[in-house]
This record gives structure tokens, sequence and C-alpha cells, in this order.
């Protein structure tokens, strides 16, 4: 038996939730992939998987085993770069977490210049809007957007994102006669607001007065906003503003084609919203990865051209 294969076959079994999902990764069968498990098992006389017809679950005896051959799998993949004319060749998988909005839209084509400029890196990227584990899903790296908490991951932050009160072109049209005209901040009373729940604030949005507000610059307005709808995705946030069917308090990014359309429109130009920064985190014994740091690089050149443009 392959040890080493099989420790790796393993990590990814458990990262991965089922032998069928690895077996599709690696192009081969269920079965292969079970006996390889279950020959590493002999070889450390632990049963570290529990097997049912429908899922998988780690022993105590497996979980230890895992935290620390995860690490050990990690390490090894960073040392088996090989030199090509000269130049350190990255290899082996990078596992990176993302938002599902941010990462369709403005990750997936760094994702791709990524691929091309090395070659022998496998990516698996993860989409998901809600809070991940990085050290129990495995990540490698991730895409956090808004502010950190102390959480004792290593973090570099790569960016900004700006937020906009926006809604489709159609919206404030459909509105009755004495509600078109946003003025102030606390005219969104009158209007129907979709609420992300995924940042603290939720349905209490800010504004800072600027240049062409009729308050003096630099006032501040924190306002409760309501709707029909809240949500913990962006892209139903995306898509119910595209509906027409109310304002929404979001990044930019979100609707870049359809505000340069003039499909959606910028609410309350003179009233400046919030901004959150962007950061890369990895857990703390990702700090020398090669490849989390060419990954780095290669998202930070990006999100600077993003704003450069």
């Amino acid at each position: 038996m392959d040890k080493l294969q099989a420790m790796k076959t393993f990590v990814r079994v458990v990262e991965a939730g089922s032998f069928s999902a690895v077996a599709h990764e690696t192009n081969t069968t269920q079965s292969a992939i079970s006996k390889q498990v279950a020959g590493l098992e002999r070889e450390l006389q632990a049963k570290l998987l529990t097997r049912t017809t429908r899922s998988l679950a780690l022993t105590e005896e497996g979980a230890r085993y895992f935290e620390q051959v995860r690490r050990l799998v990690a390490e090894i993949d960073e040392a088996e770069g090989v030199l090509r004319k000269g130049e350190q060749q990255l290899t082996g998988w990078l596992r990176v977490a993302a938002s599902v909005a941010f990462g369709r839209l403005k990750l997936m084509p760094i994702v791709q210049t990524f691929l091309r400029d090395h070659p022998a890196v496998k990516l698996d990227l993860r989409l998901h809007d809600g809070f991940v584990d990085l050290v129990e899903q495995g990540i490698d790296v991730a895409v956090r957007i808004g502010e950190l908490s102390d959480s004792g991951l290593i973090a570099r932050r790569v960016g900004t994102t700006h937020r906009m009160l926006l809604a489709h072109r159609r919206y404030l049209p459909s509105q009755p006669a004495a509600t078109r005209r946003l003025k102030t901040p606390e005219d969104l009373a009158q209007h129907n607001c979709i609420v992300y729940t995924e940042i603290a604030s939720r349905n209490v949005w800010t504004f800072t007065a600027g240049v062409g507000a009729k308050e003096p610059v630099g006032t501040q307005r924190a306002v409760r906003v309501d709707g029909n709808l809240q949500t913990n995705s962006s892209e139903v946030i995306r898509a119910s503003v595209l509906s027409g069917i109310g304002i929404g308090y979001s990044p930019t990014w979100l609707f870049d084609e359809e505000l340069r359309n003039g499909e959606v429109v910028q609410l309350l130009p003179d009233w400046q919203t919030a901004s959150f920064p962007i950061h890369l985190v990895s857990p703390q014994e990702r700090r020398d990865s090669a490849k989390v740091r060419a990954f780095a690089e290669c998202v930070g050149a990006a999100i600077a051209q993003m704003h450069a443009d």
C-alpha cells in the first residue's frame, strides 16, 4: 500500500464528505477509494470512519488523526513542487472559499488567470454566503468582505468594496407620485427595501452627507428600513433589485454591468454609503504556503486593477 497516497485520499474523503466525490475528482472508482482508506485503517489498526449508506462520520480516533495528517499532507504538497526552467512550479490542491455572488462575478476570472499561470495547481472553489470554518472545512484561503473578528486567522487586505443605494430604473416611476423622489435617507421609510441579513447592521442603513446634500458635509444618518423581503443571499438581492421590486443597499460590484448600461441607477448620490474591506484569510498552518501567497498576489493585483478601471 502507498501509505502517503492513502493518507491524501483519507484527507480528501473527509473534506469532500464522500468516497464518490473523491473518485470523481481523481477519475477512479468509488471502490478504489474505499480500499485505500480501508488499507490505511488496517495499517494503523484503528477505525477512522463510520460508514452508512448515506453518510460518513469520523470516529474519535479518526478526528484526531485527521487534524494531524491534514497539516502533514499540505506540507508535503508544498514540498513536491518541481523545478522547471529554474523556477519552482506550484503543484497540488488549493482550496478557496468565497461568497456566491463575489465568487461568480469577480473571483472566477481571477481563478482562470491563476490556473493559466499555474497549470499544475488544482483549485477547489467553494461558494457559500454563510460563515465557513476554514480549519474544519480544510480551506487554504478564503475571501472575507467586511471587518474581521479576532479569529486567529492570517489576514491580508487586498481591497475595498463600496456599497451603494440602488434600484432598477423602473422602480421609482412605478411608485406613488409623492414618493418618486428620494431627497434624504429618511425618505426610505416610504419604500420597499430589500434587506441582506449576513451583515451585522441588517436593516439599519448608514449614510454620510456629501457635497450636494442639504445637510452639512459629514452629517451622518442611520435609518431603519423595512420591506417584504430579507435574505442571506447576495444573489437574491441582485435578482430582486433587477426585478424592480425594491431598493437595495449593496456592493457596487454586484451590479457593475447594470450600472454602466443604466438598467440600475444610484439613489441619493449626494449621500455617501458604507465601505468594507476585502481580506484574504488563511489558517495559521497555511502561513508559509507558496500556493496561498501566489493566489493572494493574483487576487490583490486583479482587485487593484478593478479599482483603477
